[in-house]
């Protein structure tokens, strides 16, 4: 719960017990984490390695010393549960070693593209979807005997979502297909979320403006992708941290 972008302030611990690692430790904003069949948990093995001294674990929730103690009450994404999990003694199987002991961080940080990448589409999808709604509603509504998309205001700024929604949408596919190639993608996997999450945030906020007051009503769909969306420049890295490693990629 303290680490949040500081992935080196870890304190999870996973002792070698035998044929077994004893995993103990807190885990916060767990997506699925009530829910999910299978987990993934990076802890300490050996503390004075740093990070070479994590490792990362396959295990079953449905174990004993797996509890999970909260589920957050959240702004948006309600359909999908986010968890704090304590570990209490739990015992993981030393076959349950995902890659070897001591690999753990490279082993999660060689996800992290394939997460960023996917985020930008989550974000992209709910642009898109924000700004189908906003057409549709554009083409029905009238005011003085005219449908507002006849309205230059109005169009111009459904032009420049839809433009912002394409370039989103076309950058997150030239990030995933160098992903799928095994090519080092990880500038790519950052621009792609950052521009489409900031963007997906300024397109929602924009559809709803253009619904008008019906918009702030959750008879329309559009003031759930506006809370939705939010997230998506926070969860896999916030937009600094995606900043952070365009610019390092760029000395």
């Amino acid at each position: 719960p303290q680490a949040g972008s500081d992935t080196a302030a870890l304190r999870a611990t996973a002792q070698r017990d035998g044929d077994c690692f004893v995993l103990n430790g807190t885990k916060q904003f767990v997506s699925n984490g009530s829910e999910a069949g299978v987990a993934v948990v990076l802890a300490q093995t050996d503390k004075s390695k740093g990070k070479k001294g994590w490792s990362a674990f396959v295990i079953d929730p449905r174990q004993a010393g797996y509890q999970v103690s909260r589920i957050e009450s959240k702004l948006g994404q309600h359909t999908a549960h986010t968890a704090q999990i304590v570990f209490d003694n739990f015992r993981a199987p030393a076959t349950s070693l995902l890659a070897e002991e001591g690999c753990g961080y490279s082993t999660i940080l060689g996800s992290l593209s394939d997460g960023r990448i996917g985020i930008a589409f989550i974000a992209a999808g709910a642009a898109r979807g924000a700004l189908d709604a906003a057409l549709q509603y554009a083409n029905e509504r009238e005011v003085s005997g005219r449908t507002i998309i006849e309205l230059q205001g109005v169009a111009f700024d459904l032009a420049d979502m839809a433009a912002q929604v394409d370039v989103a949408i076309q950058y997150c596919l030239h990030a995933a297909r160098l992903c799928e190639a095994g090519q080092e993608c990880g500038k790519e996997a950052s621009i792609a979320k950052l521009f489409a999450s900031e963007m997906a945030e300024k397109v929602c906020s924009q559809a709803l403006q253009i619904h008008g007051g019906y918009g702030y009503l959750t008879d329309f769909p559009v003031e759930r992708y506006f809370r939705d969306v939010r997230v998506t420049s926070i969860y896999e890295g916030t937009s600094h941290i995606q900043k952070l490693i365009i610019a390092r990629s760029l000395a």
